[in-house]
């Protein structure tokens, strides 16, 4: 199956967010749930093995979007490796919030998700991304996940990591005992590295800061996150051109 939805933002002439382009194909259904939100509904399984899906995300300058999902969305085994690539572009001076529930990575599944953020200065953005390591009870199938986000056309991060190879997950150093894994990026900058049990908040070299937490499970992974993102938000600054502020306030 290949699917290809889209969302896009502009601003009224009163300074309002519109919601201006809603494109779905099962599985992704795209519906508009409030003035600048738009919720993921799946209106069928998967993907499976072989699926080719595609989100666009366009937020207008001087707009907002939050994007969420209304379940977890389940990876299924099938012929050959799924793919999901979200394609994402801010515009100066606007927000995105985009916080789906967590993958979960049935076994057997081969899954690649590859994740593409443009942003441009004083661009606004929280993104989560969770993944949890198989349905109860079962070991995961691999996943091969990739996020690279640049700032007025400048890399601010590059990243990528894989889940369901047997030699690494287990090791203390890499996963361990975690069922779960996620990562948020954010545009606040903290101002200094923090780690707690199972989460830490690292600032990014030019601007920004990643939160990556490890859990027994996705509450936990949740909540770790939040306390993350909180830490690293507290009077952060938002993206900004390379050459131009990169430090922010003390979190407090």
């Amino acid at each position: 199956m290949r699917a290809h939805a889209a969302v896009a933002t502009s601003l009224s002439v009163d300074g309002r967010t519109v919601v201006g382009r809603l494109a779905s194909a099962p599985p992704l259904t795209l519906r508009q749930t409030g003035p600048y939100t738009v919720h993921l509904v799946s209106t069928a399984a998967g993907p499976l093995g072989g699926d080719r899906l595609a989100l666009d995300v366009d937020v207008a300058p001087r707009t907002t979007l939050e994007l969420g999902s209304v379940a977890s969305t389940l990876v299924l085994p099938g012929e050959g490796e799924s793919e999901m690539l979200i394609t994402a572009r801010v515009g100066a001076g606007a927000t995105l919030r985009f916080t789906p529930e967590p993958t979960v990575l049935a076994a057997g599944c081969r899954h690649r998700l590859i994740v593409r953020l443009a942003l441009e200065p004083d661009a606004s953005v929280l993104w989560r991304e969770e993944i949890v390591f198989g349905r109860y009870g079962e070991e995961p199938g691999r996943c091969h996940a990739r996020f690279d986000a640049t700032c007025a056309g400048r890399p601010l991060i590059r990243q990528e990591f894989t889940v369901g190879d047997p030699a690494l997950d287990t090791s203390p150093a890499v996963f361990g005992a975690a069922r779960c894994v996620g990562t948020t990026f954010l545009t606040a900058t903290a101002k200094e590295a923090l780690v707690a049990d199972g989460v830490a908040v690292l600032p990014l070299a030019a601007s920004g800061t990643l939160v990556s937490a490890l859990a027994g499970d996705a509450v936990e992974l949740r909540s770790r996150l939040k306390w993350g993102e909180k830490a690293a938000s507290v009077d952060g600054d938002d993206c900004v051109a390379y050459g131009g502020r990169t430090g922010g306030p003390g979190i407090q």
